[in-house]
């Protein structure tokens, strides 16, 4: 059953990544997140991925250019010192941390359908880390 309150909101996976960015930068830690390389769209050095992801910093003394939005992360930033654009879709994000505790968020999506149920329902599982 859909909620005629909540029905046309959108994502708030974008909302929960900028807030814990800015929290991490704020207490001066490293933000780091941790980003799904072979998810669709995703633009990122495939040099430095490992087991089909990539921990990307992105500290504001490391990057230029960070635009968190709804849809998606992007920054530019040096990798062996060779600028490059980075894009990664908010859906292929799947945690963001900070370097020197691993105070964040871990994200990932269930999908799930029951034949009762009109319409699919997605719970977001969230793991935080002491």
């Amino acid at each position: 059953m859909t909620d005629s309150k909540t029905a046309g909101m959108s994502s708030s996976r974008s909302y929960l990544v900028n807030a814990l960015y800015q929290w991490i930068v704020d207490n001066n830690c490293t933000p780091y997140v941790l980003v799904d390389a072979f998810a669709s769209d995703v633009e990122v050095p495939q040099d430095y991925v490992k087991d089909g992801q990539i921990v990307l910093n992105i500290a504001p003394t490391a990057i230029s250019d960070l635009l968190i939005n709804t849809t998606s992360l992007t920054f530019n930033a040096r990798f062996g010192g060779i600028p490059m654009d980075i894009y990664a879709p908010m859906s292929a994000l799947l945690g963001i941390y900070a370097r020197e505790n691993g105070q964040g968020m871990m994200l990932s999506l269930i999908h799930i359908s029951e034949p009762t149920r009109r319409y699919a329902i997605s719970y977001a599982v969230l793991c935080l880390k002491k």
